[in-house]
């Protein structure tokens, strides 16, 4: 593992540390053919060419081409080396989210993953941490689930959607759900999925990817500050991909539809319960690192990369996190924060000090 700096003097200097990466996804090489299996094409499957590459297929569909480092530890740790990538947080491609199968099947294939996500942690000698994926469609299974990826496999926690088999995160049936991850004390992290599900009106590219993952995020987001999940279960620690979507920039009039609708005699605030959320930094923009900050907090914004579907997020994490701080919407102290110092803390591990 890289070995992390020690507190510098300079703004360069504090930023050149180890980097942590709370956002990048694996793929299993071993899970078989589903779609074969079943004759239902909607399930996942890794081909992988005699030249290394591979695919995503649904069915006989390519879903996605797809790296080495997706599902080769080697190539991963490899390209996290060069990049001074010292640890990363590895979860399910959303994809592998099957909220639509039977709840028997989706049990099955989620162990399948969450077995083989186990054993890339236990391979990788603390180079890495693992999420699992869960069959949200019964809520018992996936307590269930939940319990053995944490208790049996040492996952962090789990990967989950926004809107996990059409109900959305304060849906009265997910609360056991969510007592089963104060319980365990786990960490969720919440990813849409593709297209972004009924979010906007239209779909294709580029709205999808650049606005409907986004607004999805953010619908999320908003059902568990004004849904009561957070207000009920303060110790729930739970990060949102894509900097929590839209959801920044409209905090303020949702935060003024509370002031309109809520229950006056409500103790804890609409910023307040904001402020429970953890979101990644994979916003494209450093200038946004400033207002996650803000809404969130200096110690609930993360590095996340998306890797290894989106080029240049792994290689160029310090020179974004720099730009931040030196276009002065960031300090230096925050910019080390987001690069290597919450991801301990969202994880439940002693912070990383580096």
């Amino acid at each position: 593992m890289p070995e992390a700096a020690g507190d510098l003097s300079t703004p360069e200097d504090a930023l050149s540390g180890a980097v942590l990466d709370v956002h990048a996804h694996y793929f299993p090489s071993d899970l078989g053919d589903w779609a074969q299996t079943t004759g239902d094409d909607r399930w996942p499957s890794l081909v992988i060419g005699p030249d290394g590459t591979g695919q995503i297929m649904l069915g006989e569909r390519v879903f996605r081409q797809v790296r080495a480092p997706l599902w080769d530890l080697d190539a991963r740790t490899a390209e996290l080396d060069t990049a001074g990538v010292a640890r990363q947080v590895i979860s399910p491609v959303p994809i592998m989210l099957t909220y639509w199968a039977e709840p028997g099947l989706s049990a099955g294939f989620a162990r399948a993953v969450n077995d083989s996500v186990g054993e890339q942690v236990a391979k990788s000698h603390g180079r890495l941490a693992g999420l699992g994926t869960l069959p949200m469609q019964n809520v018992a299974l996936a307590v269930a689930e939940l319990r053995r990826c944490v208790q049996d496999l040492g996952l962090a926690g789990v990967e989950i959607g926004t809107q996990p088999a059409g109900r959305d995160l304060d849906d009265r049936h997910l609360a056991p759900f969510f007592d089963a991850v104060a319980e365990l004390d786990a960490a969720v992290f919440i990813h849409p999925l593709d297209g972004g599900g009924r979010a906007i009106r239209r779909g294709g590219q580029p709205y999808d990817f650049g606005l409907g993952m986004l607004t999805d995020t953010a619908m999320a987001a908003t059902s568990l500050i004004c849904g009561g999940v957070l207000d009920r279960r303060p110790a729930l620690r739970i990060g949102l991909a894509h900097g929590c979507g839209t959801f920044p920039w409209a905090a303020p009039r949702l935060r003024m539809a509370t002031l309109l609708t809520s229950d006056p005699g409500r103790h804890v605030t609409f910023d307040e319960l904001t402020a429970r959320l953890w979101v990644d930094s994979l916003v494209f923009d450093p200038d946004h690192l400033g207002l996650l900050t803000r809404r969130f907090g200096d110690g609930h914004v993360m590095f996340g990369t998306d890797y290894p579907f989106i080029p240049g997020q792994l290689e160029g994490a310090r020179d974004f996190v720099r730009a931040a701080v030196t276009a002065g919407v960031i300090d230096e102290k925050q910019g080390k924060a987001i690069l290597s110092g919450n991801i301990g803390a969202f994880l439940g591990e002693v912070p990383f000090e580096g």
